[in-house]
Order: C-alpha cells, then structure tokens, then sequence
C-alpha cells in the first residue's frame, strides 16, 4: 500500500492555522502535460495561533522556483508539501512559487484535469495542493485573482471578469474563500445565456457552458437556476453577490455538481437535458441539484466549514434548502415521500453496517470517504428537527442570525447551534447528540386503552443499536408528530408534536368517545424507525384514510412490506383487503397521481432483506426476488381493469412538459404499464416504445419490457438511435443490468463491459454497468458470489485511476454481515482481495479496512 500505516486525522486535534492570507494571485499558463502555475500569496502570522512552521500542502507537484519577500530559497518538498520554519518567517511576507503540473496525466480527476480536450478543476476537499503549495484547510479563506493564460477561446475562473486579451483572461473574486472553492475552466465552448435583476436591482449575467451541439439542452438547468435564485431571495433573504454566475457542464466528473464561487462545474447528465434525451427524473434532478449548488453561494460559500469535521454544516444545510425549494416547486408530500425513500435506501444502511458514522465524524482517513449520505441526507433531516422544534419563526430568526454574524467566516456546528439558542432562547444541547452519535435510533409504541374512562395513552420508547465505536447511547430529542383519528376515518385530534428527551414518554388523552387509531410520525418528523404492532386491518384503515399524506402512504408501504416478508417466509400471497385498498388508492383522483404512483411502487429488495434482519432472520436474495415477483404478478392480475384505465387516462396530450403535473401523470401511467407488461407480455410497452416522443416514456416502455424478459429487439433499436448520445447510452447500459434477471445479471454486466461504448475511466460509464449491478441484489448476490469478483476485479483496475469512485462504489459490499456463511465468505473474499492489492489508494484502503472491521 502507498501508506500501510496511515494516520488518522482527528477533530480533538484541531488547530487554529498560524498564518492567515490577505490575498491570492495566480497565473496559469496552460498546456496538456506541462501546465506552468504562479502563486503569489501574502501571508500575516495568525495572532490567535499557537506558534508553529507553515506547513504548505502539495502533491504532484514540480518545484520550479520559490521566493520568499522576492528573495530565492531553497525549499525541499516531500510527497505531501513542504515546511516553512515559522521561526524563520516574518510575521507578514510574500511567498512565491512556480510549479508544472500535467492536467493531461491526472485521470483522478481532483485537481486541474482534461476533459477530452477540456481543461477543469475539482478542489473540494483536498485537490488545491495538486495544483500549488498552500494552506488547503477549509479555515483559510482569501480573495484569489486569476489570470488563465491559453489559446482556448473560453478561459473561466471565479468571481468577476476583470480584463481579457487574445489568449488571456483575468478574473477577480472579491469575496474571501477557501482553496477548495477555486475553479478554472477552459475550452472551446458555447453560452446559453440568460440575465437575472436581483431583490434590490442589480444585474446579473447567467451563463450554462456546453460543448458546441449541446446548448439547445440548456434551457431547463437555466430556468431552475434563476427560479432558485428568486427563491433565494423570497425564502432566505438571500441575493447573490456578484456580477455573473457561469455553470459549466463536465461528461468527466466524480460528483454531481461543485458550487465554487461564481463558476459551478457540473456533470453533464445534471445540465443537458431535452424531451427527446432525458427523463422526468433527470429533469427533476437537474432542478434539484442546480437549486443545491446555488444556496451554497450562502450556505457553504459565504459561510463555510472550519474543518472538514463540520462538512454536514454546509450540506446538510444546503441539503434542507433544496429540499424546501423542490417542495415548493412540485408536490410536497410527493417530495417528501421520495427525500423518505432515498433516505432509508442509503442513509439507514449506512447507519446499520460497518460504515456507519455520526453526522459529524471525530475522526477520518480520507475526507473523500465522508461525503456520505449520513452527511447529506441525515444532516439535512437534523436541520428540519431543528425547525419543528424551535418553529418557523424560530428557524427564520436564527438563520437570519447566522448570516448577520458570520458572513465570510468559517464555522462550526456549535456556531449554528449557538445562534438558535439565543435566538429563542432554547437549550440545544442535548440536540446536539443529533451531530455526535451515529445510528439510526428505534421508537417504540405501545397503545393503552381504558374503555370504561375513555382514557387513551400512548407510550413512547427510544433506543438506538450499538454502532462501530459506540456501544452505548444516550437518549436524543425526538419530535413526534402524532395525530388521532376516530373509527370513522375522521380526525380528532390534529397533528401535535411529542417532544422526546428521555428514554420513555407517554401521552394521554381523557373523554375519548371510541378507541382512536394513532398516526404516528407524521411527515416523517424525524429519522427513526418506528416499531409499533400493527395489524393489517390497522394498516389498511389508514392507508384509506389518514389525512397526513406521508401517514398514508406509509401505511400501505408498511403493509406492503409485512406482506412481501410474509411471501418470504411461506409463499403467502396478498390478501384481498390490502389489493382492494391499493386499488381504491390507485382509482382515486382526489390524489396526485405521483403520489398514487408512489403507492403502487412495491418495496425495494433491499428493504426487504432489512426488514428480514430486523425480524432476527437471515435474507435469502433470490426468494426475495421471486417472491416481490409474485407479489407485482398478484398485483397485476387483480388491478387489471383499474390499471389499464389509468395508462389511458393518464396520457399527456399536447408538447411535452417537465412541470409537476404532466411529470406526476407520466409516473402513474408508467407504474401503470409496468404491472400490465405482467398480463400482457408487454404488448403495450412494446407499442408506447415505438410511438413514444420522449425520452421518459420510451425508457419506461423499455424498462417494462426487460421486466417480463422480452424487449431484446427494442435494446438494440435503443441503441442505434441513441449511439451519438452520451448520456443516453449511459441509460442504455444501465437499464439493462439493472433489470437483467438474476442468473443473467452478472454475464450481462460482464459482457457490456466488453462493448465498445464502455470506457471505464468515465464515472459516469463505469457507475451505468458496475453501479447498476450492484442494485440488482439477486443478481448481484447471486449464489456462486460471480457478482462480487467482477465487481472486486473492476474497483481494483480502477483505483490507480481514479479512487474516489472506487471508493464508493465498493459500498456494495457494506451489508456482507447480513447474509449467509456462503455469501458472507465470498463477500468477505472479494474485499480482502482488494484489500490486499499493491499500492491501493488511501481512499479505497479505509473503505475496506472499515467494512471488515
């Protein structure tokens, strides 16, 4: 290994910097494998440091020359940096350096790298010290001017332009940032481009950058970058800060998206987008994500975090916001059902496996490891706690706190908590524990019902499992929303908030004419599991009538589940009173149809087997897999009728429209088609793929058709039309080893592998076949473990190119534990393998070192 030994870096270690920058200056003269960069930097002794050297981050890096006050010195650097003796600086100095780098070579892409012929940068965390010595700590924060040096025709970086000639271009970002919101970005790109009048008048030019060809797929990351403007602005008070905000689309990009001040960098499938080449979901995320890298302008940008401990600051924060804005743009309830799924999906097996961390970790390897969906999504879910419990009026004032105060510093958790605590006066302490204690935690109810005094109480119990280096846990502040209905359907008592701070809480309610049926966690108020004995007729009453929407579809998502184990464990089939249910639901126009569509969505494999463990019972994925099919083919025969009325119904006459409604309408007739293909063969896929007109419809239509084994015609035809396309042939790939059946799964997987379309060091190529297996549990868990050594075999290739997606993608691996002896050996097998590969990156070593603990 490169580091057989590597230490960790801890948050009780924590040091103020002992120099601080006034001010940043580089020149960059670019060139594929000799790329020349000048760094000027004014540096002030830190009067609230401890005295100590000036440590200088660096990697990859070719000293050229370096002066201190204009005056050469010899400096030494190691593998990581170099030193400056603080003994020997003076307490304000200039430091200059220049050094060659070869974007060309840097597969990593973390740093200054190529695109096919592109030259970007991507700094968050650590990739500033491949392009220059400095202090890269999130805590340093500088204005930075820039001057790109390049025959490109299009030379960006942040901030404001400030002057430009033939082959050069200066930028200037007056706003003080850290290392990791630096970007660079040249090429030869086209604008769609648009102007933004902000609150108080200003004019702001808005720029989306694509490749020539792609800018008539611009238009929707546009319109939801200004709506996330404005919404900035009406929500939080928030306007942006500078003269123009340029979004530039990358196809070679670990992540989504890089909020770096005034020049966000993007991956292309979240920007490029049109009827014809992109889904409903992927305009949703488009709009989600466009909306995510705008707030941080605040909330990340503006304020940023200390230490890279403090990550969940700015994105759970952020995270919130997004959320809040896409409520408000579609359906709340709709998008609170899926913030929900995709929380457990992710979030909670996290939480329940080796990996498990608190929000904010005390201690990491590799920060690369921590941008997790315990970070993101549980961050997120703390914050909107955090607003129920202090109120709307609360939360404003607070935030409004927290910007008044710490506009251009960097922050910590405590730093947050500490303006709503003298916002409202309450004491946050122990919420606190949200940020420090890792694991899901377990709410028990218990109902009592005395008949005669008509009293009713409900007790609440609180518990959270054991996780790696934290076997006992303190209790947490848990807002409940709970509300009461009566035997008729009809509430009587509205939604009120149980506050939870210690183990056990009860509730009780006096006079009530008739037994109540409680609705329990109302709007999902906070991420726990509940454990509450309920029958299916408890279940299915609520899923008719519970007037919380999140309650609703939770009642019949709980149902569906308690079956599908059921089918598991006996080949029990569903019973009439929860497919009547389900086809009232699905018949009922009072609700959105997204949300009918989300209803008729049967549990994941995944949750299954979790709800296996839950029950102290070892999954099977393969009778996991036949019985969640038999119970979509129950589903289907008895819904005929309802669902063949809806996939008419449900057609969207006229152009096609990614808002809300027409989006929540293709949803419904698509889950619709999914459960017809299973009666019909998928004779109506088969004719919406070859009369579809866009690009949610004829992937649905293909999606059905590989769910019922037909449909190989349509894959090639998919791909003949679609060839040209990047973006589209990722959905190509993906699609069909997502929904290959289980024996197939991992020779389909390994046989695209083989295509000519597969270039593997593409984060986005290499997730659509090797990411898509993973989420084919019977496929990927298929016995024999062939599914683990080709996943195995394709993480080590890829590591020495490019580890941080290799690094995350072997979290398929994290739920070994749960399975049995067989397939826990070969799980264990494939990640000591790669484990023991020569030279293994840090960021894959601790991923590894962590799951098998």
């Amino acid at each position: 290994m490169k580091d057989a030994t590597p230490q960790p870096i801890r948050l009780a270690d924590y040091t103020p910097p002992p120099f601080l920058v006034e001010g940043v200056a580089l020149t960059f003269r670019l060139a594929p494998r000799a790329t020349r960069v000048t760094s000027r930097i004014r540096f002030r002794r830190n009067p609230d440091a401890q005295a100590q050297d000036l440590r200088l981050d660096g990697e990859g890096l070719r000293l050229i020359s370096a002066t201190i006050d204009g005056v050469p010195i010899t400096a030494q650097p190691d593998a990581t940096g170099l030193t400056l003796p603080g003994g020997d600086l003076p307490d304000a100095f200039d430091w200059a350096a220049e050094v060659e780098i070869a974007p060309e070579e840097n597969t990593a892409l973390e740093g200054l790298y190529m695109s096919n012929g592109m030259y970007c940068t991507q700094c968050e965390a650590e990739g500033f010290r491949k392009i220059t010595f400095y202090p890269d700590r999130p805590d340093v924060m500088a204005p930075f001017t820039v001057r790109v040096e390049s025959e490109l025709p299009v030379l960006l970086s942040n901030g404001n332009p400030s002057a430009q000639g033939d082959g050069w271009a200066e930028w200037d970002d007056p706003w003080p940032k850290p290392a990791y919101l630096f970007a660079l970005v040249a090429g030869d790109l086209v604008a769609h481009s648009d102007a933004f009048a902000t609150a108080s008048g200003r004019a702001v030019a808005l720029n989306v950058w694509v490749r020539p060809g792609d800018e008539g797929r611009c238009a929707y990351a546009m319109d939801s970058l200004k709506r996330s403007m404005r919404w900035d602005e009406e929500a939080y008070g928030r306007e942006y800060d500078l003269d123009v905000f340029n979004i530039v689309a990358v196809d070679d990009f670990n992540m989504g998206a890089m909020e770096n001040k005034g020049l966000n960098v993007f991956n292309s499938k979240y920007v490029l987008a049109s009827s014809e080449t992109a889904t409903d979901a992927d305009f949703d995320n488009i709009e989600r994500i466009v909306a995510h890298e705008y707030f941080h302008n605040w909330t990340g940008n503006r304020i940023t975090c200390r230490d890279w401990f403090q990550l969940c600051l700015k994105e759970g924060l952020t995270v919130f916001r997004d959320q809040q804005f896409s409520a408000d743009m579609r359906s709340a309830a709709v998008k609170r059902i899926e913030d929900v799924l995709s929380l457990r999906a992710r979030q909670f097996r996290e939480d329940q496996g080796p990996l498990a961390h608190p929000v904010r970790p005390d201690s990491y390897h590799e920060i690369n490891n921590f941008y997790t969906a315990t970070v993101y999504e549980k961050g997120a879910e703390i914050i909107r706690m955090l607003r129920t419990l202090v109120g709307e009026d609360g939360y404003d004032a607070g935030v409004r706190l927290y910007f008044d105060r710490h506009d251009g510093q960097a922050c910590t958790i405590e730093d947050w908590l500490a303006v709503f605590a003298e916002a409202t006066g309450r004491d946050l302490s122990q919420f606190a524990r949200w940020y420090a204690q890792a694991g899901t935690p377990r709410l028990r109810v218990t109902e009592d019902w005395d008949e005669g005094t008509g009293r009713f109480t409900l007790t609440l119990e609180q518990s959270t499992p054991p996780t790696p280096g934290q076997p006992d846990k303190a209790p947490q502040v848990i807002p409940v929303a709970v509300g009461l209905l009566g035997p008729a359907g009809d509430e009587i008592m509205a939604t009120r908030v149980i506050e939870m701070t210690d183990t056990r809480h009860s509730l009780t309610i006096e006079g009530m004419p008739a037994r109540p049926v409680p609705s329990i966690l109302r709007g999902f108020s906070a991420p726990v599991v509940v454990e509450h004995a309920v029958t299916p007729e408890r279940r299915a009453f609520l899923m008719a009538h519970d007037t919380d929407p999140f309650s609703r579809w939770e009642a019949g998502r709980g149902l569906a589940r308690e079956i599908l184990v059921a089918m598991v464990r006996d080949g029990a089939a569903p019973g009439p009173d929860y497919l009547d249910a389900l086809a009232v639901t699905l018949s009922d126009e009072r609700l959105d149809p997204a949300f009918r569509a989300l209803c008729l969505r049967a549990p994941s494999e995944d949750d299954i087997a979790q709800a296996l463990v839950d029950a102290g019972e070892t999954p099977d994925p393969m009778a996991i897999h036949t019985a969640r099919e038999r119970f979509q083919r129950a589903i289907a025969a008895h819904m005929d009728d309802g669902l063949a009325r809806a996939f008419i119904a449900m057609e969207t006459p006229g152009p096609y429209s990614p808002d809300a409604r027409d989006a929540g309408r293709r949803a419904l007739r698509l889950a619709a088609l999914a459960y017809l293909s299973r009666n019909d063969g998928g004779d109506r896929a088969a004719r919406l793929f070859a009369g579809a007109d866009n690009m949610t419809e004829q992937m649905g239509a293909l999606g059905a058709l590989l769910q019922v084994g037909a449909g190989q015609s349509e894959v090639a035809r998919f791909h003949r039309q679609w060839a040209h396309d990047r973006l589209v042939v990722d959905k190509w790939f993906a699609v069909q080893v997502a929904l290959a059946a289980p024996e197939s799964a991992v020779e389909t997987a390994r046989s695209l592998t083989r295509h000519p379309d597969f270039d593997w060091k593409n984060p986005n190529r290499f997730r659509s076949v090797l990411g898509a297996l993973a989420t084919n549990a019977a496929g990927f868990h298929a016995p024999g473990g062939a599914g683990y050594a080709l996943l195995a075999d394709w993480l080590i290739q890829l590591d020495p190119v490019n580890p941080q997606t290799a690094a995350r993608l072997s979290t398929a691996f994290e739920t070994w534990r749960r399975y049995d002896p067989a397939r826990q050996g070969a799980m264990r097998a494939a990640l000591e393998r790669i484990r023991a590969t020569p030279d293994l990156s840090r960021d894959l070593s601790e991923m590894t070192a962590r799951m098998l603990g």
